[in-house]
Parts: C-alpha cells; structure tokens; sequence
C-alpha cells in the first residue's frame, strides 16, 4: 500500500514541478498569452529569401481555447514584410500559444508564438516515470524523488538567489553539494557507503570549482556567448555575474555524472571485498581502479559528444563560414566554442580524478564486515 501511495505521488507530483517554473513565469511576466486551435487557414504566401530559401507565411483564424478568450475567433496575420527566420508552419487543428499585443491607438493584434507542446511533454514525462518504476522498482523511485528534489532545489534556491544578486560561485557550490547529499543519500540511504560517496564527489567538485575558476579566467571568458545571457543583461540592473553564472553551471553539470562514477566505484570496492576478504587493500584498489578506467572511457566520451551535439548548430556555421572553411584555431577562439572545450575538460578531469578518490577512501574506510 505505501509503495503504491509513493508511486502515485510521483505521478501526480513530477509534471507539477516541472511546469512549476513556467507557470511562475507566465502568471508573473505576461498573462497576454493563451492557448488557442486554428481552425482555418485564411491566406498563404511563400516568399524567397536572397540565400535562396523558401519560407511560407500564413494568415491564421483561431479560436481561443482559455481565459477570457475561449471559445472568441482571433486573426493571426503572419503575411507582412518581415520575414521571420524562426516562424512554423501550421496546419488546422493545431494546437498553437497566442500573444495579444495592444497597441499605441488601443488596437489589438494577435501573434502565434509557438506550438502547444506540454501535452506530450506530460506523456513522456509519464513514459519515463512509468519505466523507471518498472524496471528500477524501489531504487527507481527512490531515483526520482532524488530527481524532483534536485530540481526543487534548482528552480526554487539556486535560481532565485543568483536573480537577487548573490554571489553565483558560492551558491552553485552550496547548491550542487545540497544537490549531491539528496541523490545520495535517498538513492543509497544513510551509511557509510553514501558518507564516503559524498565525501569522494565534494574533493572532485572542489577540483572541478578550482580548475574552472582558473580556465574562465585565463581563456577571458565572460559567460556572455550563451545566445540566453543576452536576455537577462538588464535584469536586476545588471547585478548578474555571467561568469559566476557559467562556473555555476559547469558545477551542477558535473554533479550527475561525479554522482553515477563515485557511486559506482564504492560500491564496487564494497563487492570485490566482500566477495574476497583476504585480499589486501593494494589489490583491492588495483582492481576496483581498473573497472573504474574501463567505465570512465564511455563517461568522458558521452560528456564530450553531449556538449558537441548541443554545440553542433554552431559548430556548422563555422564551416560554412562566408569567408571559406575557418581554420581550426579560428574555431577554439571562438568564445561559444571556448567555453564548451572548458567545460567539457574541465569536467572530464574531475571525473577521471573521481575514479582514484573515491576508490582509495573506499577501500581505507570499508573494511567493518558488519558494512559489507
């Protein structure tokens, strides 16, 4: 019965936070945008672009789905001279945001913003819950309650904090080891095995901390490539420290992964003792080290090749630069490009240090047979 209550919590709870912060967002910056379905499209124009692409504006009649809206026929006149790189093309029955604009004379006009995407967002929320929970039963709900906690923690101290001014390193640092202590500790449980777990990814987190503080300055990165950096130059009257900011985030990036290989290499050392007590803890470590270098090749590969597929739009267009194939130094200078070499350095060495950390206090501290 009480595994039944968590699992159902879960699924009430998840989509909840995960919306938790656009629905601050909306409510507190423009509550002009609804939800509303086209029901017809009244006009189409395709345009030719000088590059020579194509792009097809649409005149779209809504009808409102929310609010004071619902059910109220809208034009949406997307036909006009500005061509707008980013604009969908959409089809009747879709599902579409709206922005109401008022005007100077007190007219209204209405803009199709983007496509409604949280209903299948939801599925695949439920999906990923629903598998988890099947197939990693206890240890996978325990997974996401870490998950949803890591996340409250995001949304609702580390964001907050750096908008209000605070110092982002000091808050990424609390943050990620608050962070770090609730995957643990609810994943694992309370024991030496999670004590040492924490302890093992804190000496990596401080190496990883210092190693970037070191690197952002050296390479001058301000932490203002970031397309999104732009969009929050003026908030709090400009209080923010962009490159605090980027530092916070190679951190709380880091954390997952130190999480998964820490984790992994206690208990291993716990197995390999357990399994044969009479060894010494040189060989112990030896060995636990070598399954450790074997899992640590697919961590650092899968690092790398995430933050080159995110970067992978960008790293494009430098290929195609106009002025021909751009040379591989002009491509590292490049601070967007800079910026990701060092985060994905930087924390691939705090991984790879993890491994004989976290191997060595394990095999010091876990030798009680009562802890095995």
């Amino acid at each position: 019965m009480f595994k039944k209550i968590i699992i159902l919590s879960i699924f009430l709870f998840f989509p909840i936070l995960v919306s938790a912060q656009t629905i601050k967002s909306d409510n507190s910056t423009n509550d002009q945008i609804f939800k509303a379905e086209v029901i017809k499209i009244l006009e189409e124009r395709n345009i030719k672009r000088e590059d020579g692409s194509k792009a097809l504006q649409q005149n779209l009649l809504l009808l409102g789905l929310e609010k004071k809206w619902k059910n109220k026929e809208i034009e949406h006149k997307g036909i006009s001279e500005i061509d707008m790189a980013s604009a969908n093309t959409y089809k009747v029955g879709d599902k579409v945001l709206v922005s109401e604009v008022k005007n100077a004379d007190d007219t209204v006009d209405y803009f199709v913003v983007d496509f409604v995407r949280s209903g299948y967002l939801y599925l695949l929320a439920f999906l990923f819950v629903t598998i988890i929970v099947v197939i990693g039963k206890t240890k996978g709900i325990k997974s996401l309650i870490s998950l949803a906690l890591s996340f409250f923690v995001i949304i609702n101290f580390i964001i907050p904090k750096i908008l209000n001014g605070s110092n982002p390193l000091i808050i990424g640092v609390f943050g990620s080891l608050v962070i770090l202590a609730v995957i643990i500790y609810i994943t694992d449980g309370w024991n030496r095995r999670s004590h040492i777990s924490v302890v093992s990814v804190f000496f990596s987190l401080v190496i990883t901390f210092i190693l970037s503080w070191i690197f952002t300055h050296l390479t001058r990165l301000t932490g203002l490539a970031q397309e999104e950096a732009v969009f929050l130059l003026g908030t709090n009257g400009g209080t923010i420290d962009f490159r605090g900011l980027l530092l916070t985030g190679i951190l709380i990036g880091t954390v997952g992964v130190l999480d998964d290989v820490v984790v992994g290499q206690v208990e291993l050392v716990k197995q390999i003792r357990k399994a044969n007590p009479n060894l010494t803890d040189k060989q112990i470590y030896r060995s636990a080290f070598k399954v450790g270098n074997a899992h640590l090749g697919a961590i650092v590969n899968t690092l790398f090749l995430t933050y080159a597929g995110a970067s992978l739009p960008l790293l494009l267009l430098f290929y195609l630069s106009p002025t021909g194939s751009a040379s591989f130094t002009q491509v590292i200078n490049n601070e967007m490009i800079a910026t990701e070499i060092v985060r994905t350095l930087v924390g691939s060495i705090g991984i790879a240090l993890s491994v004989p950390i976290s191997t060595l206090l394990a095999t010091i501290w876990l030798k009680d047979k009562k802890l095995l």
